[in-house]
């Protein structure tokens, strides 16, 4: 105990040397690989990828003023005595029986009080009799590293998904190409336009569901299953962009969407507050007996499937419409509106989507936390079945999110784009 408790000057300097040492070269590490990546975005005028990179640097900021705050006070903080009538098993995350099942195990050096035995650690002050800490330093300690995985998290599924929604977006890049090749060519680009808004429409509007509002909802929630988006659906949304904002045939729609991508990228990167907000209620209500991170973890899986079958509504919604049309130039007759949309907002499906990934982010964060942390034995592991699927469902409805949901979105939210 003597060891564990020396100061800087019982220290050898050779390991304080070494110490410092590591850390400088870590820091000089990430920095200079920032600014490396961040003259590349420069060189190759990423504008919105670079406001990213500053987005994620304000991220770091945060972080470490955090850091920078928790590591002042925790001594402070964890001096600050209440009465140990507040402290009821009601708001522990672990029951009684948890941690008489971490006894038997041997996991705890003490067992004066139920927090004390989940973290493991001693209060570093003494209160007096009938009071408790407030938080120990240990739990500060603990919550400090929580932040910073969570941190780390978050920006990992961003840059995950942003890299997978990019590899769909750009496999319809050779249907932009045909595109352009058949406008330069001025091939009977009425008749062209014809066909391609004739195929849009009979995929979207010849089954008989179609003609029943409710059925439409369910063939729209089916639809979602098989692919994204089509060739005539790329091509009819394209011609529908080019009409309405009077641009020519040549107009590079494809790589328009792209940079759009890296606008809504760089608005999505870093934790806002209303997600901070959320972080907190969770950590709040997560109490034992509610198994609340488990019911959480469906939650991406519902909204992921909503905003789906909104985006396939959407379109459906447009191919109908021109079927009641009777103009002949069918281009003209995508009525692009946002009121097609929840609530006339297009904004709304994309921070659906963020919440997706923040909550997945958070899954996965906090598993990483428990691993670290807390003992195999505790009851954030005690039933392996339900970790197992928090794990599972919150990757693949990433994955999901990332390749089919997000691309269909950010090309037809550009469509709608005033």
């Amino acid at each position: 105990m003597a060891e564990e408790g020396r100061s800087l000057a019982e220290t050898p300097t050779w390991s304080v040397a070494t110490v410092t040492t590591l850390m400088v070269a870590a820091c000089f590490l990430i920095e200079r690989s920032l600014s490396r990546l961040a003259k590349w975005l420069r060189k190759t005028k990423r504008k919105a990828m670079l406001a990213a990179l500053e987005k994620i640097r304000e991220e770091l900021m945060l972080l470490g003023v955090i850091s920078l705050l928790l590591s002042q006070t925790a001594r402070w903080i964890s001096e600050i005595c209440v009465p140990s009538t507040l402290f009821t098993s009601k708001f522990y995350m672990c029951t009684e029986e948890d941690f008489a099942d971490l006894d038997q195990h041997g996991d705890s050096a003490n067992d004066t009080h139920i927090a004390r035995i989940l973290v493991g650690g001693q209060s570093m002050h003494v209160c007096d009799e009938g009071h408790e800490p407030f938080v120990s330093y240990e739990g500060l300690e603990q919550l400090h590293r929580f932040l910073f995985i969570l941190g780390f998290t978050h920006v990992l599924y961003s840059f995950v998904t942003v890299v997978l929604s990019m590899i769909k977006i750009y496999s319809w890049r050779k249907w932009e190409t045909q595109a352009s090749t058949l406008s330069r060519e001025q091939l009977q680009p009425r008749r062209k336009v014809m066909r391609r808004q004739s195929t849009f429409v009979f995929h979207h509007a010849s089954h008989p569901w179609s003609k029943s509002k409710i059925l439409l909802w369910m063939l729209c929630f089916l639809r979602q299953f098989k692919g994204s988006i089509k060739k005539s659906d790329y091509m009819a949304l394209r011609l529908g962009f080019i009409t309405y904002h009077k641009l020519p045939h040549s107009y590079d729609f494809h790589k328009y969407m792209v940079r759009s991508m890296e606008d809504d990228y760089n608005g999505s990167v870093g934790i806002s507050w209303p997600l901070w907000a959320y972080a907190i209620i969770c950590i709040f209500v997560n109490v034992h007996g509610l198994n609340i991170y488990f019911w959480l973890s469906f939650a991406p899986v519902i909204i992921v499937l909503l905003v789906g079958t909104e985006l396939q509504h959407v379109v459906a919604q447009l191919a109908l419409e021109v079927v009641e049309a009777t103009a002949t130039n069918v281009g003209t007759q995508l009525k692009l509106r946002d009121d097609l949309f929840w609530f006339g907002k297009p904004r709304v499906l994309w921070w659906l989507i963020q919440f997706i990934s923040f909550q997945n982010a958070f899954e996965m964060a906090t598993f990483l936390w428990s691993l670290w942390e807390l003992s195999a034995n505790s009851c954030f592991m005690k039933n392996q079945y339900m970790v197992v699927i928090r794990l599972a469902s919150g990757l693949l409805v990433q994955v999901w999110c990332s390749y089919s949901t997000l691309p269909l979105n950010v090309i037809i939210s550009q469509v709608f784009l005033e």
